[in-house]
């Protein structure tokens, strides 16, 4: 089946491009332009009151829809922010800043958290403990060896890591080692959408975080935080829609906050990705489209874009610097591990010259795969690879 007339506007801006770079910038499907222009109409019909159908209509929607994609029993547990950075910061200042701070990580997290990391390290009450995914094979070992080491407050870890698509072992196999008073944190990122997710049995236990930029196709600036049920913690970085259903009250005395969802939430932001991706998810459940069979099709074409590889025969995109260990347990990019990260941006460099969109991350070159794509796509590739 042909998914490509769901992105005719964004491909038709790229006739002679092969974007292979989705996990970092997805395209945008089209039903995603008619709810931009519903933002605005919305914002110009109601102007200071579109707020009722925001909050009224559109985030209830929302939560529902993602709730179902991540077999979620709580919607009304789910919070949206900007980015997912704010969330996490929300969740990290609720630990006070004069007591010890134990964090167990992994040394493979996206950026934004690894400098947050870096920054907090400088207090000498914090400690990070943080386990080398590679080798993968005895990542999951290695990490739950460390879950029984030691005592934690704060666990932070992928659900895929960003720099190789390795999926990480679930939280439901090892939550069973981790106290109920330490706080869990699954990046979700590169797993929502892309990944079959299903949070039901951990609903109560972990915040899970995630956003519209890259597999939910909505673009930036809708991200999302699962908060665990009856949770009371108290963030200090915090704002105005934490308490949005008390502020006709008096604002003096103890800061109080909602008992769902919103006691994460922040203050007022841009909801126009929030239309997007309703939209998205509003097209996949009409159209019965799991994410199941999206991870089925793009496995799929992984395996039409190794076949590329393999006949060509490449000096450096080949078998030998492929990252993936398993392609059962592995995300929707691939990854190429080079000699230097000199090498990857000449040839990165040499790809886009011949139409092909890449990305990288030091000396790991990235290649993404989604419903736009069809196997007949990677001739493209093909022909670029065997070009002197």
């Amino acid at each position: 089946m042909s998914y490509k007339k769901h992105y005719s506007q964004f491909i038709a801006k790229h006739p002679d491009s092969l974007h292979c770079s989705p996990h970092s910038h997805h395209y945008w499907p089209d039903v995603t332009r008619q709810a931009q222009l519903d933002y605005w109409e919305d914002s110009a019909r109601g102007v200071d009151h579109k707020w009722d159908e925001i909050f009224g209509n559109r985030i209830p929607a929302v939560q529902q829809l993602l709730a179902k994609l991540l077999n979620y029993p709580r919607p009304e547990q789910i919070v949206f922010a900007g980015n997912t950075h704010e969330l996490l910061y929300r969740v990290m200042s609720c630990f006070a800043p004069d007591k010890p701070l134990h964090i167990l990580t992994t040394d493979s997290e996206f950026y934004s958290f690894s400098r947050q990391l870096r920054r907090l390290t400088e207090r000498p009450q914090v400690k990070v403990s943080m386990i080398a995914v590679e080798p993968f094979a005895s990542f999951e070992e290695r990490w739950r060896e460390a879950l029984r080491a030691d005592d934690y407050q704060l666990i932070f870890i992928s659900q895929v890591f960003f720099n190789s698509a390795l999926v990480a072992p679930t939280v439901d196999n090892w939550i069973d080692l981790v106290p109920e008073q330490t706080q869990v944190v699954v990046d979700g990122y590169h797993g929502c959408g892309a990944i079959p997710t299903d949070l039901s049995a951990v609903a109560d236990r972990i915040f899970y975080l995630a956003g519209s930029y890259k597999y939910l196709q909505a673009g930036e600036g809708c991200c999302f935080m699962l908060v665990p049920h009856q949770c009371k913690l108290r963030p200090e970085y915090t704002g105005w829609f934490a308490d949005f259903a008390s502020l006709a009250k008096p604002q003096d005395g103890r800061v109080e906050y909602a008992a769902d969802g919103l006691r994460f939430a922040g203050a007022t932001m841009d909801y126009s990705a929030l239309y997007r991706l309703q939209a998205v998810l509003q097209w996949w459940h009409e159209d019965n489209l799991t994410v199941a069979q999206i991870h089925r099709y793009v496995q799929q074409l992984q395996q039409d874009f190794l076949a590329i590889i393999d006949a060509s025969k490449h000096p450096q995109l080949n078998r030998d610097t492929l990252l993936m260990a398993d392609a059962s347990h592995h995300g929707h990019f691939l990854t190429f591990e080079l000699a230097s990260a000199e090498a990857v941006s000449a040839l990165a460099a040499d790809l886009a010259q011949a139409g092909i969109d890449t990305d990288y991350r030091g000396n790991r070159l990235r290649f993404g795969f989604a419903l736009y794509h069809e196997a007949a796509d990677y001739e493209r590739l093909k022909k670029a690879l065997a070009a002197p």
